[in-house]
């Protein structure tokens, strides 16, 4: 699976616009999904499952992770989307987002229908990924046992504005804290809940879109909820919010690389050479294993952003 590749931006296309999806090529988005779902009328699904694998062939997305939307398996659309677009396009294609899981069986159903079709037709089977989207108060109920569904999981993805409805929530407007709600957060349970979940099976999580495209403070703002808890990124609507959000889920660069220098001075000091010490100190912190274990995150998403060291610890004389 992909699930280590950073995913700090996805950015939504519709599957049905040659337009889009030619300009989102060339976006700075690490993810983009072309989307057979919400942003495709009924009587354009048809023509744009054959568009999508079109687009998949002809490449040119570079290093994105490539993904597309089927459409929910309350639909009569699903099985023909994933037919379509992966006997098409199986080879160029990293992941598959199936909406409003509710259950496992959601997931048990797309790989099983994934491996019938990878042997079919000569795909390496197992390759192609799941991101299963939580959209209503059962999929969070359930989220545990559809993290640990498959082994294709590369993330789990939170649908806001589907679960908003589903829990009777009194706003309308995703993400912000709904009228009359003035202590705490109104989404923290839900955000740490996907998180906890995706983290115990060793997946990544994703948060969703701000529908409110022209205010990129509120994106700041809403996006930086979800990142501070630890999501590894989050969807994105329009090219105007790829930059925010990309910065959003990268580290800070103090951050990185202080994170760096925790790691290069704790190997050092549990060397022979730097005397073999369980804990030591960078400078006035003292650092351990478990500062180890939190270095390699901030680390991580560093490195995969792409990051360059703007500092460097060196052993002492």
């Amino acid at each position: 699976m992909d699930g280590r590749r950073a995913r700090r931006s996805c950015l939504a296309v519709p599957g049905s616009s040659a337009k889009m999806i030619d300009k989102a090529r060339g976006l700075g988005a690490d993810q983009f999904f072309l989307d057979l779902e919400d942003a495709v009328a009924p009587l354009a699904k048809a023509e744009a499952r054959d568009r999508i694998v079109g687009a998949l062939n002809e490449g040119g997305w570079g290093e994105k992770i490539r993904s597309v939307r089927v459409n929910a398996l309350d639909t009569e659309w699903t099985y023909r989307d994933v037919v379509t677009v992966v006997e098409g396009a199986g080879a160029e294609l990293d992941t598959i987002i199936l909406p409003k899981v509710s259950t496992p069986e959601h997931v048990r159903w797309l790989d099983l229908t994934l491996t019938q079709i990878e042997r079919a037709v000569g795909l390496e089977v197992g390759r192609i990924g799941i991101e299963p989207q939580i959209e209503d108060a059962r999929g969070l109920v359930e989220v545990d046992a559809i993290a640990a569904a498959s082994p294709r999981l590369a993330a789990l993805v939170y649908g806001p504005a589907d679960f908003m409805a589903s829990i009777n929530m009194r706003s309308l407007v995703v993400g912000h804290q709904p009228p009359g709600y003035d202590v705490g957060d109104a989404y923290h349970y839900i955000l740490m809940r996907i998180l906890t979940a995706a983290r115990a099976a060793g997946v990544q999580a994703i948060d969703g879109p701000y529908l409110q495209i022209k205010d990129v403070e509120g994106l700041r703002r809403v996006g930086g909820r979800s990142a501070a808890l630890g999501f590894d990124g989050k969807w994105v609507l329009h090219p105007a919010q790829v930059d925010a959000v990309n910065e959003l889920f990268s580290p800070r660069q103090e951050d990185y690389d202080h994170a760096e220098n925790i790691l290069d001075a704790y190997e050092w000091h549990t060397s022979a050479a730097g005397g073999k010490r369980g804990a030591a100190m960078l400078a006035d912190e003292m650092i351990d294993e478990a500062s180890r274990k939190m270095a390699l995150v901030i680390a991580g998403k560093g490195r995969a952003a792409g990051m360059t060291r703007t500092d460097r610890w060196t052993p002492p004389e």
